[in-house]
C-alpha cells in the first residue's frame, strides 16, 4: 500500500509527441519566429540536382547556414550563387523533419556591394577567356552594306530612336526591332533568347534573317547593366553566326558582351555608324572610280593607238610584199613550157621501154617456143602425168600471156592519159593564157625583152600576141641582125 501512496517518477505527467509530432511542432515554431529573412554571407559548396533544385551554404566565420532554391524560383534570380561570392539572400527559413535539420527557402540573390559584383564580373571574364571565348581569329568581319538590320534593345527607349535616326542619315537600311528588357531579372534570358531568335530566323523568309544584329542600351550603373555580364548572354553571342555589334552603355562602360561581340560601339549611334557608311560618300566614291575608269581606258586606247602607228611604220608597203613572189612566178612560167616538154619525153622514153619488154610478138614467141621443148619432151616421154602437167603449165602459159596483153594495154591507157593530163596542165599554166588576158611579149632576135633601155638597143622588135606574132622596126641602135628563125611549135605527143 504505501508504494501506492508514493509520489510517481518525475516527468512522467508530461505530454507525449510521436516524431512527427515534434518535427512538425519544430517547423512551425522556427517559421512563425522568423518568417521571411535577408541573411548575408558567402556561398559555401553549390550543387545542382537532376531535378533542377538548387542547394548550396551561406557562412561566415563561424557557422553554416543550409539553402535551397526551387527550380521554380531559379528563374527568378537576378543572381546565381556561386562559390566564393558574398550574397544577400531573401527567403523563409524551415525545417526539414526527415533530416531534423534546417534551411532557408530563398527566393532572391543580391551581390553584398559593388566590389562583389567586379569580383564575380572578373572570375566570369577569366573563364570565358580560357575557353576562348575573347579569341580574335574567332570574330567575325561585319557587311559592308547590310540588307537588313536587326537590333536588339528595348522599344520605348531613346536608343532606337538614335539608332534609326543615325541609319536614316547614313544610308536607310530595314531594321528588325527585339524587344527585350534592358535591365532586371528578364533582362539575360530575353537578350539572349533575341540573339537565337534572330540566327533561327530563315534567309529570305516572310520574316528575313537579318545580315547584322545589334544589341544595345543606354549608360547606367554596374548593376542595371548586369544583365549583359551573365553568362548566359555572353555564350548566345560567341554562337550567333550572325556577325554583332555590342553598343551597351556609354564609352566608359564594359560588360562581357563587348569581349566576345565581334566589334564593340561606344554607344548606339556608333554602333550604327559601324553598320552602313555613309551613302553620299559612297556615291562620290564611285563617281570618282567612275572618272578614273574612263581615264584608263581612254589612255589606253591612246597609248594602244600610237604603238599601233609606229609599229606601221616598220612594216613595208602593201604593194612591195609582192613584188618578189611576182618574180618568182615569172621565172617559174618561163621554166614551165621547157620542163613541160621534158618531162613528157622522158615518160614517153620510159614507156617505149617498158612496153619493148612487153611486146606481145615476143611473148607469143617465147610461148612457142616453151610449146616446142614441151613437145620434144612429150614425144621422147610417154608418161601420162608428164602430158598431164605439161598441157596444165600450157593453159596457165596462155592465161598468163592474156594477162599480160590486159596488163599492157591498161598501163599504156594510163600513161596516156597521164600525158594528156599533164599536156592540158601546160597549156593552162602556159603564158598563152596570159596573153589572152591583154598581155604581149616582145623578142628581140628570138629572146624575151624585159625592159625599155634593153628593147631600145635593137633595130626590131618581135611582138607575140594570142593571136598572132608582129614585128616592127624602130630603136635607137643602127644596125640590125637577122632575127632567129622561130622555133617550131609544140607538136603532139603521139
Amino acid at each position: 500500500m504505501t508504494d501506492l501512496l508514493d509520489d510517481p517518477i518525475p516527468g512522467q505527467n508530461m505530454p507525449e509527441y510521436s516524431v512527427s509530432e515534434i518535427s512538425g511542432e519544430v517547423k512551425r515554431t522556427l517559421e512563425g519566429a522568423f518568417g521571411r529573412v535577408r541573411v548575408r554571407g558567402e556561398v559555401g559548396r553549390v550543387f545542382k540536382a537532376r531535378s533542377g533544385h538548387l542547394y548550396y551554404d551561406i557562412k561566415d566565420d563561424r557557422n553554416v547556414l543550409a539553402c535551397t532554391t526551387w527550380k521554380g524560383q531559379i528563374s527568378g534570380l537576378s543572381v546565381v550563387p556561386e562559390e566564393g561570392l558574398e550574397v544577400v539572400v531573401t527567403g523563409r527559413l524551415t525545417a526539414f523533419g526527415a533530416q531534423s535539420k534546417y534551411n532557408l527557402n530563398v527566393d532572391e540573390v543580391a551581390v553584398a556591394g559593388q566590389g562583389a559584383l567586379m569580383a564575380l564580373l572578373e572570375k566570369r571574364k577569366k573563364q570565358l577567356e580560357s575557353e576562348g571565348l575573347f579569341a580574335q581569329e574567332r570574330k567575325k568581319p561585319l557587311p559592308y552594306l547590310p540588307q537588313i538590320i536587326g537590333v536588339v534593345t528595348s522599344p520605348s527607349g531613346a536608343v532606337i530612336r538614335d539608332i534609326l535616326h543615325r541609319l536614316r542619315d547614313r544610308f536607310p537600311r530595314k531594321v528588325l526591332i527585339w524587344p527585350v528588357a534592358v535591365q532586371g531579372n528578364a533582362c539575360a534570358p530575353e537578350v539572349a533568347r533575341a540573339i537565337d531568335g534572330f540566327n533561327k530566323l530563315t534567309p529570305g523568309g516572310a520574316l528575313p534573317r537579318p545580315d547584322l544584329i545589334i544589341v544595345a542600351r543606354g549608360g547606367g550603373s554596374i548593376e542595371d547593366l548586369w544583365g549583359f555580364n551573365e553568362e548566359i548572354v555572353a555564350r548566345a553571342v560567341a554562337a550567333s553566326e550572325i556577325p554583332l555589334i555590342s553598343a551597351v552603355g556609354h564609352e566608359t562602360d564594359t560588360t562581357l558582351i563587348d569581349y566576345v561581340s565581334d566589334r564593340r560601339a561606344p554607344t548606339p549611334t556608333a554602333a550604327a555608324e559601324l553598320a552602313v557608311p555613309v551613302r553620299l560618300e559612297l556615291l562620290a566614291w564611285t563617281r570618282e572610280q567612275g572618272a578614273r575608269l574612263s581615264r584608263a581606258a581612254t589612255d589606253a586606247v591612246q597609248r594602244r593607238a600610237q604603238r599601233l602607228t609606229d609599229l606601221a611604220r616598220a612594216l613595208p608597203r602593201a604593194e612591195s610584199l609582192l613584188d618578189t613572189p611576182r618574180q618568182r612566178l615569172d621565172r617559174a612560167a618561163e621554166r614551165l613550157p621547157v620542163a613541160l616538154t621534158q618531162g613528157v619525153q622522158q615518160r614517153r622514153l620510159r614507156l617505149a621501154e617498158t612496153a619493148a619488154h612487153l611486146r606481145p610478138a615476143t611473148m607469143r614467141s617465147l610461148v612457142e617456143n616453151r610449146r616446142d621443148r614441151l613437145a620434144n619432151l612429150s614425144s621422147r616421154l610417154s608418161l601420162r602425168p608428164i602430158r598431164r602437167e605439161i598441157l596444165m603449165t600450157r593453159e596457165r602459159l596462155d592465161v598468163l600471156g592474156e594477162r599480160l596483153n590486159s596488163a599492157q594495154q591498161t598501163r599504156i591507157d594510163r600513161l596516156r592519159q597521164q600525158i594528156e593530163s599533164t599536156d592540158r596542165l601546160r597549156e593552162t599554166l602556159s603564158y598563152k593564157a596570159t596573153l589572152e588576158r591583154g598581155y604581149a611579149v616582145i623578142r628581140a632576135e628570138g629572146v624575151v625583152v624585159t625592159s625599155k633601155e634593153e628593147a631600145g638597143k635593137h633595130a626590131s622588135l618581135e611582138i607575140e600576141f594570142s593571136d598572132g606574132r608582129l614585128s616592127t622596126g624602130g630603136g635607137t641602135k643602127t644596125g640590125s641582125k637577122k632575127p632567129k628563125p622561130e622555133p617550131p611549135g609544140q607538136g603532139s605527143l603521139f
